[in-house]
């Protein structure tokens, strides 16, 4: 096959393409010495970094070089954070510093972004974890140095703003190689405690290695533990430690926390004051209200001459009374003479007012006769008169056809 020839910027726009799309080199640690350095009029930053066997071109723009915090000079060694990618116009790769620390400093950052992540990912900053603060603590904790600036402002200002608010205080070392087991020990001493309402751990200011114990995983797990909020105190306003990102609140100096978590004194007299009026203002419009109801109903005159109310009532009652009397003698006496017609009607159906008109009853043997066939020649029978009985026995009979009932039966 006939070979593709390339054009050198589409091979070095190939390379561009390939380096870029490798996650790997999209964020890389690079350690090495500082070579070359040169500070552009721009306000960019070139350099190389070299060890014993390679050289790396490296470019760090004004953006990025302004937040550094030492002056990077030749043959300092150095570890940068950036990314890879090819300079068209040279056909070369370079590193784009995006953050870089001294030698030691910046293996300390590295373990404390490696920290942060491990942690993070535990659920240890997790914002649905953070407990919400009491709104009016009887007990405040305070995990800091004994003769430090942090606990005499906590102290003050606690006094300041509400002097009921109690202050147990645990005193710790808050930088040295004993200080991350110190503070971790005193958290979990007043949890266990149990009669603290908020814990305040903190420091005063300083550079950032004093604020190294606050950034170990022993106080930060400390930290996690605790049945009430916490609040870190660190006097840092420039960066987070990893007590700030565990902590339920985050306050920039140990003053400032103590002002957040004890309420005014003055302040809730002042709103127990507002919230005394409101309520007098209820309970008088209210009581106005009733008063003026109360008025309305008594300018009515079922209460203002409730005697004459009753009275209309007991004659009406009369009036009811008397009707119902007169409907009950009328339907009664409906009811006797239907009462009459039926005993009437009842009496001419007797077989007593049968007899009485000249009828007679025959039986035999208990029974009723109907037929000349169900009584035989020479048996005996009895005939029921309207007054008394014969005792009769058959001398013929003659069977025929239904005479019929008569107009009485």
């Amino acid at each position: 096959m006939e070979p593709r020839i390339l054009s050198v910027s589409e091979l070095t726009a190939y390379l561009r393409r390939l380096l870029a799309g490798d996650p790997f080199l999209a964020d890389v640690w690079v350690k090495g010495e500082i070579a070359n350095f040169r500070h552009h009029s721009s306000g960019h930053m070139y350099f190389t970094l070299q060890d014993a066997e390679a050289v790396l071109r490296c470019v760090m723009f004004r953006a990025q070089n302004g937040r550094l915090s030492f002056r990077p000079t030749n043959g300092l060694e150095v570890i940068a954070r950036g990314y890879v990618a090819v300079y068209p116009r040279d056909g070369q790769y370079q590193l784009y510093v995006q953050q870089m620390w001294p030698g030691a400093a910046g293996s300390l950052y590295l373990a404390l972004q490696q920290l942060k992540e491990k942690l993070a990912q535990e659920g240890l900053f997790a914002e649905e974890r953070k407990r919400p603060l009491p709104f009016l603590p009887r007990r405040v904790g305070v995990v800091t140095s004994r003769d430090g600036a942090a606990l005499r402002g906590i102290i003050s200002v606690i006094r300041r703003r509400c002097p009921a608010v109690e202050i147990v205080v645990a005193p710790v070392l808050v930088q040295g190689a004993a200080a991350p087991q110190a503070i971790a020990k005193a958290i979990k001493l007043l949890n266990a405690y149990g009669e603290v309402d908020v814990l305040i751990v903190g420091r005063g200011g300083g550079a950032g290695e004093d604020l190294a114990a606050f950034n170990t995983e022993e106080v930060a797990r400390a930290i996690f533990e605790p049945r009430v909020p916490v609040w870190a105190a660190v006097g840092h306003e420039i960066d987070y430690t990893i007590a700030d990102l565990v902590a339920d609140k985050r306050a920039a100096t140990p003053s400032a926390a103590a002002e957040m978590v004890t309420p005014s004194r003055a302040e809730l007299l002042q709103r127990l004051e507002a919230y005394r009026s409101r309520l007098a203002a209820a309970c008088r419009r209210r009581l106005q209200l009733a008063r003026e109801r109360l008025n309305l109903l008594a300018d009515r005159p079922c209460l203002a001459r409730p005697q004459s109310h009753l009275d209309r009532f007991r004659q009406h009652l009369d009036e009811l009374a008397g009707e119902l009397a007169r409907l009950l003698a009328a339907r009664l006496a409906a009811l006797d003479r239907e009462l009459s017609l039926l005993a009437v009607r009842l009496d001419n159906l007797s077989p007593l007012a049968v007899l009485e008109r000249g009828y007679s009853i025959c039986r035999h043997a208990g029974r009723v006769v109907r037929r000349a066939g169900e009584v035989p020649v020479g048996a005996g029978v009895e005939v029921l008169l309207h007054r008394g009985r014969l005792f009769c026995r058959v001398e013929g009979k003659e069977e025929g056809e239904e005479l019929g009932r008569g107009p009485d039966l």
